[in-house]
């Protein structure tokens, strides 16, 4: 066996022990011995996709919606630095991704020799382990180091802080095994532990954190931002102390008797100044809203719960760490504070949904109300970064049974048609129901090549609703909105429909106008594309409305 093919067999062998699922292949040359271990593998499943950028996001996708690190491939070149974007975002996000990228050997590394570049330390600070793994060599200990190399790597993707991982391969020539049984001659078993044990077993970290208790205040608040944590014991929370729960879609937390209008009633500012809070309590990270970030900056005492390494704090509030809470001994839920955030919460509630439902034409700010509340017990929602997550959370109903998750590391739009797609992969093969994405129209036309699939492939079920306002419309309710050359800068009108998208990847497709049509429309297996139409300005406008019918109502109680 070659010494190339002996790495790859033995890394991806200690990886599928450790328990690694699902693989993302980009093709390439110099990347074949890991490629044709992983599809060789009984306990891997793989997904191919031709664009690097679009495989890394299938790749993240899979590692959100699945809470296991998945490995990604690809050759050495430009095709490592096409996985950046989607590093990033793992990074933030604190998603388990094993980055596996082929290289040149050494000595053809600065010598003009094709597609080597420098991938040592590529993606620089954003990965939790950086290794050069080394030309692989038939000499004793290889086995060992590879090995155990492989256990610091899923440790460092999957642990206390978990995030990608770079391993950067060097590969020599022959890169495919040899068919006759030549090759070099091992001077050890290239066997792993008996009984298909890992090479280092890694005890798992017992017990749960002690819960502090809070003070028992009144005028408490509890700020739930995006995070894949147990939204429970911030539930209880609130049924115990009556402080209301702010809680961000993709935080899964909006449920029964969380207030779902605070961000209206936040940039409300008689509202804010009568609702000044003595202790905030924050999970997650935070940072949808301007007016929630400034909220946090009202009270004086700001307790995150969440790991020392990588707990948020954004506008730099926090007095206290902890690992869990529990609400005071004396602590009552019958205060006026409650009742007035729940006077509140109704008020804007019926505000919302009067205006909203006052034209069955489907606006922006209705589709993404009208869609979380027809998904499907069991479903997944993918919202897309800019304002289909800002309109869910400025809409969405409190509800229960469906999961909301998005790419809200680094907020980015590259790459949400494939994080989609991987996410849906995901959650229905771990027995979940229907997939559905929100997204807009310049995230679908920055990543189609998400939606190209290969026969043979994995494929979801997973209908991505977009919405086509002909350009970007999050900066229409900015400040460059005034600006001369708004229109080219900002609003980029691209002219393209969805349905020219769709006829390329060979997909079907459903343009939608109305809004009693969305329960038909979200119907169907497979994927899928329906494009709703709208103008940036009339949806500008009708946010500031709301904002407007919001404060009315709240300043007539």
């Amino acid at each position: 066996m070659n010494s190339s093919t002996a790495l790859a067999r033995v890394l991806v062998d200690e990886l599928a022990r450790l328990g690694l699922a699902e693989a993302v292949i980009a093709p390439g040359s110099r990347s074949t011995p890991l490629a044709l271990a992983l599809v060789a593998h009984p306990r891997i499943r793989v997904h191919v996709r031709i664009d690097e950028r679009s495989a890394s996001f299938l790749a993240l996708g899979l590692a959100r919606a699945s809470r296991g690190a998945v490995a990604l491939v690809c050759t050495s070149g430009t095709a490592a630095a096409n996985f950046h974007p989607a590093v990033l975002e793992a990074d933030q996000s604190g998603i388990g991704l094993l980055v596996l990228t082929a290289d040149r050997p050494p000595e053809l590394r600065g010598t003009g020799a094709n597609q080597a570049v420098d991938q040592i330390g590529l993606f620089g600070s954003a990965v939790r382990s950086f290794t050069e793994v080394g030309v692989p060599e038939p000499v004793p200990g290889m086995v060992a180091y590879w090995r155990s190399l492989a256990c610091r790597a899923w440790t460092a993707a999957c642990g206390s802080h978990p995030g990608p991982v770079h391993l950067n391969l060097a590969f020599r020539d022959p890169l495919v095994p040899e068919e006759d049984g030549r090759g070099a001659v091992w001077p050890e078993p290239l066997d792993g532990r008996a009984e298909g044990r890992p090479w280092i077993g890694v005890a798992p970290r017992l017990g749960e954190p002690e819960p502090v208790e809070l003070p028992p205040v009144e005028r408490g608040v509890i700020v739930c931002g995006d995070g894949d944590y147990d939204p429970v014991p911030f539930l209880a929370l609130a049924a115990e102390t009556g402080w209301p729960l702010l809680a961000e879609p993709t935080s899964n937390t909006r449920r029964v008797g969380a207030v779902s209008a605070y961000r209206q009633l936040l940039a409300a500012p008689g509202f804010t100044a009568a609702h000044e809070p003595e202790l905030v309590v924050s999970a997650g990270r935070p940072g949808l809203s301007r007016q929630l970030l400034g909220y946090l900056r009202r009270a004086p005492r700001h307790v995150v719960v969440g790991e020392p390494p990588s707990f948020a704090d954004p506008v730099r509030t926090a007095t206290d760490l902890v690992g869990a809470v529990r609400a005071a001994r004396t602590a009552d839920p019958d205060t006026a504070w409650a009742a007035s955030w729940a006077a509140a919460e109704a008020a804007a509630r019926d505000a919302t949904d009067r205006l909203l439902d006052s034209d069955e034409s489907l606006s922006e700010l209705r589709l993404a109300r009208d869609i979380a509340s027809h998904l499907p017990v069991g479903s997944l929602l993918f919202a897309g970064s800019s304002m289909p997550i800002r309109d869910l959370d400025a809409v969405m109903r409190p509800r229960c049974g469906a999961r909301v998750i998005g790419n809200r590391g680094a907020s980015g739009i590259d790459g949400t048609v494939s994080s989609a797609v991987g996410a849906a992969l995901a959650h229905q093969a771990d027995g979940g129901g229907g997939g559905f994405a929100l997204l807009g129209d310049l995230a679908m036309l920055h990543d189609q090549n998400g939606l190209l699939i290969g026969p043979g492939e994995p494929r979801p079920d997973l209908a991505v609703v977009v919405v086509n306002n002909d350009g970007g419309g999050i900066f229409s309710g900015l400040e460059q909105a005034g600006h001369p050359d708004f229109e080219r800068v900002f609003g980029t009108p691209h002219g393209v429909s969805m349905e020219r998208v769709a006829a390329l990847a060979d997909l079907p497709y459903t343009r939608l106008e109305w809004a009693t049509d969305l329960p038909k429309a979200l119907l169907g297996e497979g994927l899928r594309i329906v494009e709703v139409q709208t103008d940036r300005t009339a949806s500008s406008l009708l946010r500031r409305r709301l904002q407007e019918e919001v404060a009315a109502a709240v300043a007539a109680l």
